[in-house]
C-alpha cells in the first residue's frame, strides 16, 4: 500500500496550487457527524485547499446544502458486487481530481474511501472515529480497526474516543484528537423559540430519537421524579425518529402529557436553547456530544451522566456529572441547579467561557488545516505554504 515517487509525483498538483482534498460522509442526516462535516466544508481557509465532496447516499435534511455530490453506494453490502463496482469508481474519482489528502468521516466510508484512497495512490489518507465504538458489533469495530493500519492519521473527537483505539493496538503516532467546531452563530443572542414565564422553569434536551443508547426513556423516568419535588417544571425533547411513538406513549403512562414538550426535529436549535434554564444529556455513550456544546455555547449548565467523553466536557464548575444509571442522582442535581439561580448562571457563564476558548470554528479550522500540511509535507518531504496566511 506504500505510495512511490513516481505514484506521488502523478498525483500532486504544481507548488502553489490549491492543494485538492476530498471528504466523504455516510450520509447527510441530522446527526452530530453530519453537522461536523457540514462545518468542515465551510471552514477550510481559500485558496489554500481545494474541497470535493463524496458521499455513499445523497440522503437526509443536509443534502439541499451541497447540491448534486458524487454518490458512491454500496448496495447494502460491504462485499456485494455493486460494492466493488463502486470502490472502483471511487478510485477513478480520486485519480481523476488527482487529490492529495481523502478524509473518511464516519465508519461506513472509513470501510469504503481508506481502502479506495490507498489503491488510487492518494498521498495522505485519513480515517475518522467520531464514537467510542462500543456501538458498533464486534466484528464491525474490528474491521475499522484492520482498515485503520492503511491510514496517516484517525481523527478522533475526544480523548475518550481515543482511549479505545489505543486499547486496540492502533499506534498512538497515528491518533489525533480533534473537538468538534462550534459555529459562531452558536454564541449569538437570540429571542427564545418558546414564550419565557417566570413562574416555569425549562430542562430540556437534544437528541434523535432513533437509538435506545440516547436513553429517552431514562430522560422521562428523571423528569417524574423532578415533577414529584417541581411541579412548576417543564420538559422539552427536540429531536425524532422511530422511537418516539412508544416515547410519548411512555411520557402518557407517567401521567407527564401536560409536563412534556415534544419538539420534532427543528433548526432553530439556538433559539430553543435560549428558552431552557438548563440542558441535559441522558445517553449512556458519548464522544463528544454536540448537544452539550451547542448548550454550554448558550450558557446553558449542562447534566450529564459521566460516560464517555462527557467529563472533556462537564464538571462542577460547568453542570453536573452524574453516575451511569443513576436517575435519583440525576434527578437530584436537576433539582439542585433549578433551585439555586445563581449556581445556575454561573455555571452557565463557566460553560461558555471554556467552549469559546477550546472549540471556536476558528481553533478547530487551524486544527484541520495544520493536521493536513504537516501530513502532506511528510509526504512530499518539504515545507508547504501557511494555509492560515500567516
Amino acid at each position: 500500500m506504500n505510495t512511490s515517487r513516481a505514484d506521488l509525483r502523478k498525483t500532486v498538483p504544481l507548488a502553489g496550487s490549491a492543494i485538492p482534498v476530498f471528504l466523504m460522509i455516510n450520509t447527510f442526516e441530522t446527526g452530530g457527524s453530519e453537522g461536523q462535516f457540514v462545518l468542515l466544508t465551510q471552514m477550510f481557509s481559500q485558496p489554500a485547499f481545494e474541497l470535493h465532496l463524496g458521499c455513499l447516499a445523497r440522503q437526509g435534511p443536509l443534502a439541499d446544502r451541497f447540491g448534486e455530490v458524487p454518490e458512491f453506494p454500496l448496495g447494502g453490502s460491504l462485499y456485494a458486487w455493486q460494492s466493488l463496482r463502486t470502490r472502483f469508481r471511487l478510485i477513478r474519482h480520486l485519480r481523476t481530481r488527482r487529490v492529495e489528502i481523502a478524509h473518511a468521516f464516519d465508519f461506513y466510508t472509513n470501510l469504503t474511501l481508506i481502502p479506495a484512497a490507498r489503491f488510487a495512490h492518494v498521498p495522505v489518507v485519513i480515517g475518522s472515529h467520531r464514537q467510542l465504538g462500543d456501538l458498533l458489533s464486534p466484528a464491525k469495530f474490528r474491521a475499522q480497526t484492520f482498515v485503520f493500519r492503511w491510514c496517516d492519521a484517525v481523527v478522533c473527537n475526544s480523548q475518550a474516543a481515543a482511549n479505545r483505539l489505543l486499547a486496540v493496538g492502533v499506534p498512538s503516532e497515528k491518533i489525533v484528537v480533534i473537538g468538534n467546531a462550534l459555529p459562531p452563530a452558536s454564541f449569538d443572542a437570540v429571542a427564545p423559540a418558546l414564550p419565557r414565564r417566570v413562574e416555569t422553569l425549562r430542562v430540556g434536551m437534544i437528541a434523535r430519537m432513533n437509538d435506545p443508547c440516547k436513553n429517552h426513556a431514562g430522560f422521562l423516568r428523571i423528569a417524574a421524579l423532578v415533577h414529584q419535588q417541581m411541579p412548576q417544571v417543564r420538559f422539552v425533547l427536540v429531536g425524532d425518529g422511530p422511537l418516539r411513538f412508544e416515547l410519548e406513549q411512555q411520557t402518557a403512562s407517567l401521567r407527564l402529557g401536560d409536563r412534556i414538550s415534544f419538539l420534532g426535529n427543528r433548526r432553530d436549535i439556538p433559539a430553543i436553547l435560549a428558552s431552557l434554564d438548563l440542558a441535559v444529556l441522558t445517553s449512556d455513550s458519548e464522544s463528544l456530544p454536540n448537544a452539550i456544546l451547542e448548550a454550554m455555547a448558550a450558557r446553558l449548565p449542562v447534566v450529564a451522566y459521566d460516560v464517555g467523553g462527557n467529563a472533556e466536557l462537564v464538571n462542577d464548575q460547568r453542570g453536573v456529572l452524574v453516575a451511569p444509571g443513576n436517575e435519583s442522582g440525576f434527578a437530584g442535581a436537576i433539582q439542585r441547579l433549578l433551585s439555586d439561580e445563581s449556581l445556575r448562571i454561573q455555571r452557565g457563564d463557566n460553560a461558555r467561557r471554556f467552549v469559546q476558548e477550546r472549540y471556536s470554528l476558528d481553533r478547530i479550522r487551524n486544527n484541520y488545516e495544520d493536521l493536513y500540511q504537516r501530513l502532506l509535507e511528510k509526504k512530499r518531504g518539504r515545507k508547504l505554504p501557511d494555509a492560515h496566511g500567516t
